[in-house]
């Protein structure tokens, strides 16, 4: 029993590790893969971040809800399989619009591993320790956010970009062997029918299209044709799917579980926190490489504290919101998360590491650790066990959503500067995006009940 479990928990947590591991280290690449193909602009580079964010965004619930159906431990292992597969495509790519393309692939198995495996996590833990289990899976994140700008910066410095995708053959091979002995396979038995597929495409489509505005914004004109057709298309789109949201038997957002207090509050509250979270990955790259001239394994290393203290604090952080309520961390954590950007926007176009860049760091990886799995623990506190896997799909998505706006919008901020001052003036506004998006989901976390969580009934949750 115990080796079956620990088997379960490192694919789980693995699983957890691998998709989020490719969120850090390709941004830390990021400066390298501009490097190898001169003939893109930073905007179109953008979407080798944005196309993973976006495909994942769209498919995750779809993905949840297969799993639902098919059984969560296959669909896991098929997406581990596939993650494995669409990396040496990424390697491979020759040119950056194969890139892009091999990378939305690589979103889509993201989509089916991220939402599933926390699904296969909380039921092998009690209802009153969801929030500590939401929170060893939220440490596997942030451990990758972690390793993912140092191993990097390490990979490139003796290699190339390249390898920051050969490296998820060796993880995904291990993956699925602990998958394949430990994880007990489960299912919704009462599911039928396929998730919404055209939802998921609008999905898809309309924050694309939103993206698109945003980045090329600055470049087209913001009152251009251009620009105000995708915003518009855009929101026909979004509008369209909250429309079939409303009316398909298999929606991409069930309105069910939405009117369930802590979820659409959690859910919205991850949205925000994500906008400052996934900013400043790629914010804080740019910034010690553009300003600070960092390379780019000093710069991966130089981020490293923040996300290793976000694993240090997310499990503790985890039994305190199981005791007192998950806005007694929440609140503390976006709080924590906006002095510690402040600290960072302090530093000048001299490098200060250990008297700013440290210090900042620090309190921003505490903040993430405080705030960030609490959101997701409180998104999915009353939710009916049989609807984990919808419910975590949901959760997923709202927090990828997050990190296409998040992307988006720091590259319109930052743009092309071609002086030193420009680029700090460009990192410092890039900040201010973090502090105001960060405090917003703390202020929306003020909206969840503070008393302490219990094993409640079930919430009702129509299947439709």
């Amino acid at each position: 029993m115990f080796q079956r479990r620990a088997l379960a928990l490192a694919a789980i947590c693995g699983s957890a590790f691998l998709a989020f591991l490719d969120t850090s280290i390709v941004n830390v690449s990021f400066p390298d893969i501009a490097a190898s193909f001169p003939e893109a602009g930073r905007a179109q580079l953008s979407w080798v971040l944005d196309a993973y964010f976006i495909a994942m965004a769209a498919l995750l619930v779809p993905a949840g809800g297969l799993a639902d159906r098919l059984g969560h431990k296959r669909v896991l292992l098929w997406g581990i399989g596939l993650f494995v597969v669409t990396s040496i495509a990424c390697a491979l790519a020759p040119n950056w619009q194969l890139l892009v393309g091999a990378r939305s692939l690589q979103g889509a198995a993201a989509a089916v591993i991220a939402p599933v495996s926390l699904a296969l996590l909380l039921p092998e833990f009690p209802a009153e320790r969801r929030a500590a289990a939401v929170g060893i899976w939220g440490a596997a994140a942030a451990l990758a956010a972690g390793a993912g700008p140092p191993l990097g910066g390490l990979l490139i410095e003796i290699a190339d970009w390249r390898w920051i995708f050969l490296i998820n053959i060796p993880f995904g091979l291990l993956i699925l062997a602990a998958g394949w002995s430990g994880l007990r396979e489960s299912k919704d038995e009462n599911v039928t029918g396929l998730p919404d597929l055209l939802g998921a495409a609008l999905s898809a489509a309309g924050l694309g299209l939103l993206a698109l505005a945003i980045i090329q914004g600055d470049s087209w004109g913001w009152g251009s044709l251009d620009t105000v057709a995708c915003f518009v298309s855009a929101a026909v789109l979004i509008g369209w799917l909250v429309r079939r949201c409303l009316v398909h038997p298999q929606p991409v957002v069930d309105p069910a579980l939405m009117r369930i207090p802590s979820f659409a509050v959690g859910n919205v509250g991850t949205l925000l926190f994500a906008v400052a979270f996934f900013s400043m990955i790629l914010g804080n790259i740019l910034f010690l490489t553009g300003v600070w001239q960092y390379s780019i394994l000093k710069a991966g290393s130089a981020v490293l504290a923040g996300p290793l203290l976000t694993t240090v604090v997310a499990i503790p952080a985890g039994r305190i919101a199981d005791r007192f309520g998950h806005r007694a961390v929440i609140v503390p954590g976006t709080v924590v998360y906006a002095i510690g950007l402040l600290v960072l926007r302090s530093s000048g176009a001299e490098p200060d590491f250990l008297g700013t860049w440290l210090p900042g760091q620090s309190l921003v990886g505490i903040g993430i650790g405080l705030a960030f799995p609490a959101l997701g623990a409180a998104a999915v506190a009353n939710v009916p066990a049989d609807r984990y896997g919808s419910a975590s799909a949901v959760g997923a998505a709202f927090r990828q959503f997050g990190a296409v706006l998040g992307t988006a919008i720091l590259i319109a901020i930052i743009g092309s500067p071609t002086t030193l001052q420009a680029a700090l003036n460009a990192s410092h506004r890039a900040f201010l995006l973090g502090i105001f998006a960060g405090l917003a989901a703390g202020v929306v976390a003020l909206a969840l009940r503070p008393t302490r969580v219990q094993e409640s009934a079930p919430v009702p949750v129509s299947s439709s």
